[in-house]
């Protein structure tokens, strides 16, 4: 049996080279009727680093195979992990199917055979082939064979998916191990398991009974479909042939396709292609013909014939299928027109967003027929590529250009595609064009046929890991070959992230807008980023005996969240507590432990989405703190502000314990936090008060002391205090008993000093080790000052001011009087001396005492004429009045005018003939001393 394959390896889903292109890939199981003889990974790279693929089956590790560009690598797979055989493996859960996962992107495809009898490659699309919703593909039969059957295997991806499956209810399907009673299932698998449904060929009309089943879950799985056996020949019973390919999710899908007919003759029907619809009213459209070839509802299939195939030159034909909503389309294929070697593949959408490069299929004539498995040249095998590619591209295979023979060639109905064939091809194979391109293999040996299709898997770009899984490590990247990048996260674009790689630093929602040729611009689906667990080492000193550990995240903004704390790792030395509603972990050492210990405590962010998590390994140290004591320090007051005096802070004897470190503060709640730190303790200036002692050892604990700052105030002597004595004389001055010495400002050393005369003095006057310098005055006193002197007829009294009361007075300076008025004093110059309570040189005043005259007859005689007071004309500030009885200003006489009155008012008038007032006032010549002369004039006037 000759067996016929097409892969075509599609590039654009989630990799930045090629669809099929990932760093992750899952594989479904499947039910064998026969089982294979052998089936084997084929997995190839760009990368020319080697990276190392890990294979799991039901999440535990198989092995490992490093691959790097130019060295594919095989890795044998058991039946045991990835087909199913029994009834009691079908229509129930089990642990069967693979992931792969690479530290780069790389290509998967499942080869399988059975002897030379059958043989089939299962193409991988990555992410491209994971989804929540599904419709199933196999192929008919026209004959009934118990040998065959068909099969839909799920496989999934997330813990606690449920999928539920739907099919016809009017087609009765024959399961293999169950009789379901409704058109229904639904089941819930964990990541890893799988679920297949199957059917015997027995009666025929049960192998298509279930194309067009509907698959919908709730999280991602991956769908491998077909059948292992079946034949779909319409006229020859004979043969059958594993028919098997990896679907994609309706996201995936799209409304037009191209194919190249592979390697059965041209009259051939056995060829052509199965669309399953996946919406109601769906046309199909074959070689851009304007009738419709059928109208489908959803869930229903139409078999294209492989006469449709249209001959575009030599021995080349091609075949355009569009449709008019998105639909499943599968090549059927085969060697020589035998059922023996038929198979199908998913073929991809044409779309603007094809790959530019297939960089590289390996070991392409290669297929699992060795011993146990190993991969091996089968004799006779032939290669045929096929090529799609936009019209007008320079197109390479390996950095060679086909010939003319080989391509380009038209596709009838579409003038924007074109078609190449290479026979003969084998090893690595790397297909480059100017546009976009994939690419399809098919060969055979002996009785056997395969192929697959590479690049294209996804109808419009997504993003794909380039390494790592999450932040840290995490490189995302869309396929190379497009003309712009535009990365944006959570819908903001990203500055400069304008390649078709980039590195996320924050979690969040990722997307990229590209842009190819002519096409519109694209946005790809979101791509979830999410920061890896992020693990982290602390330390911290447990100093009292207790620690509250209040969990904090390193780099993430996010707060955590109280009841995701855990102590993965509790310590060995000491208790730990969770408070659960705080999350702070409480620490307690073992009684009288000192040393090290160790915990590891887990907790995450309150990120909805993007949750946040940390591990943090938190050595601790514990450590008895420092004993310390407070003190006192007592200093002098400044003279430049005697509140304040300054301090040595670091004479403090707070601790005797050696090796600690000393930091001072102005407050507890400085030294505990260390802030405003006193940076020159040694000159500290401060008023009475509190300093404070931050004191650690080498292990980071400390205590606190208190420093109570005593500044001693100035001291003075309370009988030291100014004196007044008379300028001529000396006194005593005396600082009083009781301080520890004296020193003044004449340069005594004793209590007192005397013969001071008038002046400022000082002393130092010692209290234990401060001095206190105290100011005395010595003042003159102040002389009393004779104000004015009132003159009444032949009496005087004098007025005095200033000086210290009581006063006394005298005329002679030999009989002295309390009084200050003396009677009956002669006419003429006298002195008057005046002295105050300390009884110094008396003041001395002179004044003159004016003749009286009391009558004037101005008659014109000659005698008495006049009052005249001429005499007096000397003295400053002389002023003659005469009044009236009634206090009316009869005559002023000053010095331009005379100081003489004629008994008549301004020289012209008369008076009436009276008493009249006089006064008469002056300053006297010496001193300044205000003089007041008063008395009564009588005017004797003749009529």
């Amino acid at each position: 049996m000759k067996k016929h394959l097409l892969i075509i390896l599609l590039m654009i889903l989630s990799i930045p080279i090629n669809a099929q292109r990932d760093t992750e890939h899952w594989i479904a199981p499947y039910y064998a009727s026969t089982a294979n003889t052998a089936q084997a990974l084929y997995l190839s790279t760009d990368s020319v680093t080697p990276f190392v693929v890990t294979v799991y089956s039901n999440n535990i590790v198989l092995g490992t195979v490093t691959i790097s560009k130019g060295n594919p690598q095989t890795y044998v797979v058991s039946n045991a992990n990835i087909s199913a055989t029994t009834a009691s493996e079908a229509f129930a859960i089990i642990n069967k199917g693979l992931y792969l996962n690479g530290e780069k992107p790389f290509y998967c495809t499942l080869r399988m055979v059975n002897s030379t009898q059958h043989a089939e490659i299962l193409t991988s699309k990555g992410k491209a082939g994971i989804g929540k919703e599904f419709y199933v593909a196999a192929t008919p039969s026209p004959f009934t064979s118990t040998g065959n059957s068909f099969t839909a295997g799920v496989l999934a991806t997330e813990n606690g998916t449920t999928v539920t499956a739907t099919w016809s209810n009017t087609l009765p399907i024959a399961f293999i191990g169950a009789t379901p009673g409704t058109n229904t299932h639904t089941f819930t698998l964990n990541k890893g398991q799988s679920f297949v449904f199957a059917g015997s060929g027995s009666p025929a009309a049960n192998m298509q009974a279930f194309i067009g089943a509907r698959i919908v879950a709730d999280k991602p799985i991956t769908l491998t479909n077909g059948n292992v056996t079946g034949n779909f020949g319409a006229s020859n019973s004979v043969g059958s042939d594993i028919i098997l390919d990896q679907s994609v999710p309706l996201e995936r899908l799209g409304n037009t396709f191209a194919m190249v007919k592979s390697r059965s003759p041209n009259a051939s029907d056995i060829e052509g292609g199965i669309v399953v619809a996946t919406e109601n009213n769906t046309q199909v459209y074959i070689n851009g013909s304007t009738t419709p070839a059928a109208t489908l509802g959803a869930g229903q299939w139409y078999r294209i014939s492989g006469n449709d195939y249209i001959l575009q030159g030599g021995t080349h034909r091609n075949m355009f299928i569009s449709t008019t909503k998105n639909v499943y389309l599968y090549q059927l294929v085969s060697v020589n027109g035998s059922n023996a070697t038929c198979g199908f593949n998913y073929i991809p959408p044409l779309n603007c967003f094809l790959p530019r490069k297939i960089d590289e299929i390996g070991k392409i004539n290669e297929m699992p027929t060795g011993a146990a498995g190993a991969s091996a040249t089968p004799s006779g095998t032939i290669i045929k590529l096929n090529i799609l590619t936009e019209a007008g591209a320079t197109v390479t295979v390996n950095n060679v250009t086909p010939t003319a023979a080989q391509g380009p060639y038209p596709v009838t109905g579409n003038t924007n595609w074109v078609t190449y064939a290479l026979e003969g091809v084998t090893g690595n194979l790397t297909i480059a064009s100017s546009k976009a391109v994939t690419a399809g293999l098919n060969g055979g040996y002996s009785t056997s046929g395969y192929g697959g299709y590479f690049a294209g898997f996804s109808s419009i770009p997504l993003i794909a890991k380039q390494t790592g899984d999450c932040i840290p490590g995490l490189v995302l990247e869309v396929d190379d070959g497009y003309d712009t990048y535009q990365w944006f996260r959570n819908d903001i674009a990203i500055p400069a992230a304008n390649s078709y790689s980039y590195t996320p630093t924050q979690s969040g929602n990722y997307t990229v807008r590209i842009t190819v040729g002519s096409c519109a611009p694209a946005i790809t689906p979101v791509y979830k980023v999410y920061t890896c667990l992020q693990e982290t080492t602390a330390a911290k000193t447990v100093c009292e005996g207790y620690l509250d550990i209040v969990p904090a995240f390193t780099s993430s903004t996010q707060t955590f969240v109280p009841s995701t704390v855990q102590i993965v790792t509790q310590p060995t030395n000491g208790t730990a507590v969770i408070n659960p509603t705080t999350g702070v972990i409480g620490y307690v050492p073992n009684f009288g432990f000192a040393g090290t210990d160790t915990i590891t405590y887990k907790f995450c962010g309150n990120n909805p989405d993007f949750v946040d998590c940390e591990q943090i390994t938190l050595t601790l140290t514990i450590s008895e703190s420092p004993i310390v004591n407070n003190a006192i320090l007592r200093t002098c007051y400044l003279e430049s502000n005697i509140a304040t005096g300054l301090f040595n802070l670091t004479n403090a004897g707070v601790t005797t314990q050696p090796g600690v470190t000393k930091k001072y503060y102005p407050s507890l709640t400085d030294a505990n936090n260390q802030t405003n730190e006193i940076l020159i303790p040694a000159n500290y200036i401060a008023p009475n008060g509190v300093a404070y002692v931050r004191v650690s050892n080498a292990n980071g604990c400390y205590r606190v002391a208190m420093i109570t700052l005593v500044v001693f105030p100035p001291v003075k002597s309370t009988v030291l205090v100014d004196k007044e004595i008379c300028i001529e004389n000396r006194t005593t001055l005396d600082a009083g008993s009781g301080f520890d010495g004296y020193i003044w400002s004449t340069g005594a050393t004793t209590q007192t000093i005397t013969n001071v005369n008038v002046g400022t003095y000082w002393v130092d006057l010692k209290t234990g080790d401060c001095s206190t310098r105290q100011t005395v005055t010595v003042y003159p006193t102040q002389q009393p000052v004779v104000s004015n002197i009132d003159i009444n007829t032949n009496d005087i009294k004098v007025t005095v001011v200033g000086g210290t009361s009581p006063y006394r007075y005298s005329i002679d300076n030999i009989n002295w009087q309390d009084s200050n008025v003396f009677t009956d004093i002669p006419r003429g110059d006298i002195t008057v001396y005046v002295k105050d309570s300390f009884d110094c040189v008396p003041l001395e005043v002179t004044v003159t005492v004016p003749n009286i005259i009391n009558v004037i007859t101005p008659n014109g005689d000659g005698v008495n004429d006049i009052l005249d007071y001429s005499a007096l004309a000397g003295k400053p500030n002389l002023v003659l009045g005469i009044y009236d009885r009634y206090g009316v200003k009869m005559f002023e006489g000053k010095k331009d005018i005379g100081y003489k009155w004629d008994g008549t008012i301004n020289k012209t008038k008369k008076v009436s003939t009276g008493n009249y007032w006089f006064s008469i006032s002056w300053n006297e010549t010496k001193n300044k001393t205000p003089i007041k002369f008063s008395g009564w004039i009588l005017v004797k006037n003749r009529e």
